[in-house]
């Protein structure tokens, strides 16, 4: 059996802002000048343009532990894919592929390999594009009373009032983010607002550098988590959860898990102690994230894995912020991968985690997986 691994390799020039020297003060609390905040996010855009393709050693580890039991076959996604597909019709695919244009482009490769009647790894196409949508996907949430912070989508500088933006009716701090951005890409520090000249200057940046909506959201205040789920219908497994600890930040910062914290301060030559696995929990808390998890999980026809961010609200509940339906799977335990952390913290290998997903999906799809690990598997290079 083949299966294809579909990907976007990261360009590495352009992987990571260089990290602070000792005592350097973080780029986006150095001035509070919107033109300076403006300049600074316009040159953050080329580093972190590519922040969710994955690396070679990412890239090669998936391909490592697949090729424990099949043999694989490598196809980068540009405009060759298709054919690619067409000419090698692989048995099964896992699929990593984030895409590049537009607000679907997640869900290009599953429509694609869905049109050639092939099998693949994760959600199905209206299900990764409502998620990179975010107010579509809390939308759906909030109408199945799964609770999500309130919200408001700004399309334009028009949008606000003569008045300062009196007519977006949130409640200050508010949290400001690009509509159809991942990998916390455009949520800098400045992206939390205490008023509404601060919440217009955030809105412009991000309409004038991403070219898309802003996202503007009640500011939450409580402890953040993320969890791992991995399954279908009425088995869906939650990996132990992760909590991550803001104390961990530099000082003065706001307590978000922003690009700075994720692609900046946190280097693999000197990482940030930011996580907690499994996070310390009371058993009802953890039920009542672990329930609020597997219905988003469940309402938004996720299948066999994602990781979704939650946040607690001032009374203490869980909220969910975002889905990931194409979870984060760096493999060195220095570079903090949520899902292979939380994997780890429930026994499992980086191989075994993928291999264990690569099951769930082929069970989905009717098809007995191999659990022989096979001496020797192919690798074919195309």
């Amino acid at each position: 059996m083949t299966v294809a691994l579909i990907y976007n390799l990261k360009a590495e020039a352009l992987s990571h802002l260089a990290p602070l020297e000792d005592g350097q003060q973080p780029e986006s609390l150095s001035s509070n000048s919107p033109t300076d905040s403006l300049e600074i996010r316009k040159l953050h855009k080329q580093k972190d343009m590519f922040a969710e393709w994955d690396t070679e050693e990412t890239v090669n580890a998936v391909r490592d532990a697949i090729a424990e039991r099949y043999k694989v076959a490598m196809i980068e996604v540009n405009e060759q894919a298709y054919n690619k597909l067409l000419t090698i019709r692989p048995d099964f695919v896992f699929n990593i592929a984030e895409g590049f244009y537009g607000a679907s482009r997640e869900a290009q490769i599953p429509a694609i390999l869905e049109m050639l009647h092939i099998p693949y790894v994760g959600s199905d196409p209206l299900t990764l594009g409502i998620c990179l949508d975010k107010a579509r996907a809390k939308e759906i949430l909030a109408y199945h009373k799964i609770p999500t912070a309130g919200f408001n989508v700004i399309h334009s500088m028009s949008d606000f009032s003569a008045s300062g933006g009196e007519d977006v009716r949130l409640k200050f701090p508010a949290m400001v983010k690009p509509l159809h951005e991942g990998s916390s890409k455009g949520i800098y520090n400045s992206c939390v607002v205490r008023n509404p000249d601060e919440l217009a200057s955030e809105v412009k940046i991000i309409l004038d550098t991403y070219n898309e909506p802003a996202l503007v959201e009640d500011f939450l205040p409580g402890r953040e988590f993320t969890v791992a789920l991995m399954g279908n219908g009425d088995d869906v497994n939650v990996l132990p959860i992760v909590e991550i600890k803001f104390g961990a930040l530099p000082a003065g910062v706001n307590p978000i898990y922003s690009y700075e914290a994720k692609w900046i301060w946190d280097q693999r030559e000197n990482p940030l102690d930011v996580f907690e696995c499994p996070a310390k929990l009371t058993d009802p808390l953890r039920h009542e994230i672990t329930k609020t998890c597997g219905d988003a999980y469940r309402v938004l026809n996720c299948r066999d894995w994602s990781r979704i961010d939650v946040r607690l609200d001032s009374h203490g509940k869980p909220n969910i912020m975002e889905i990931n339906p194409l979870p984060g799977i760096l493999p060195r335990p220095e570079d903090n991968s949520c899902f292979p952390k939380a994997a780890r913290a429930a026994g499992l290998s980086y191989n075994q985690l993928i291999n264990a997903v690569l099951d769930v999906a082929m069970k989905r799809n009717g098809i007995i997986p191999i659990t022989k690990v096979v001496s020797e598997a192919g690798v074919l290079t195309q």
